[in-house]
């Protein structure tokens, strides 16, 4: 659920963008950094750890108006990618409320997506939270590589892999160029919207 802050009245959001290592989260977010930097309070804040990052600002969301009479705060982070910062991960997934999985188009990359989803899964089970219930989009990004020849796994592969069960909205994406970044993110925005609507009835 997310947090209500009574005395500003606002409802803080927390979605957390999650994925294998090197797939395009850290891009993704540099970009709605970059082209909505008039709709983000705060200056985008990286914490390093050894070769990956942790990602996160704060973003005012597209005229949605207010629930119950609060301002909506989407709060927006990346998680590192790499296996051994999984305490990190776990400890950015606290409180989420929507994700965002930036899958590898890369067919090298295969099996560090289905393996990334399933630690996605098992990180939110030790919060009591279902990834068949919480507001989910995938992005399917590198699209772009194509155009250099790099072997990429095709959409139907990529669906086929990470979203027969889930059955979430999904894009093809390339963060680089911008392809279906803002898409990815205002989908997911309405998802958590609509998701806390209905809790706060």
């Amino acid at each position: 659920m997310a947090f209500v802050n009574l005395k500003k009245k606002e409802v803080q959001v927390k979605i957390v963008y999650y994925g294998p290592g090197r797939g395009g989260k850290t891009t993704n977010l540099e970009y709605i950094y970059k082209q909505f930097n008039h709709r983000i309070q705060t200056e985008m804040i990286a914490i390093k750890t050894h070769g990956d990052r942790t990602l996160f600002f704060d973003f005012l969301p597209f005229e949605m108006g207010q629930i119950k009479g609060y301002d909506i705060k989407i709060q927006l982070y990346t998680v590192p990618g790499q296996v051994k910062y999984n305490a990190t991960r776990k400890l950015v997934l606290r409180g989420v409320d929507g994700v965002v999985f930036v899958a590898d188009s890369m067919e090298v990359r295969r099996e560090k997506n289905t393996d990334s989803l399933k630690n996605l899964q098992d990180n939110l089970i030790a919060y009591k939270k279902n990834i068949d219930t919480l507001p989910i989009v995938l992005q399917y990004n590198k699209r772009d590589l194509a155009e250099q020849g790099v072997p990429l796994l095709p959409v139907e592969v990529l669906e086929e892999d990470l979203n027969k069960e889930l059955q979430a909205p999904s894009f093809s994406a390339s963060a680089v160029q911008g392809t279906n970044v803002a898409e990815t993110m205002k989908k997911i925005i309405l998802m958590v919207m609509v998701s806390l609507q209905q809790e706060l009835k």
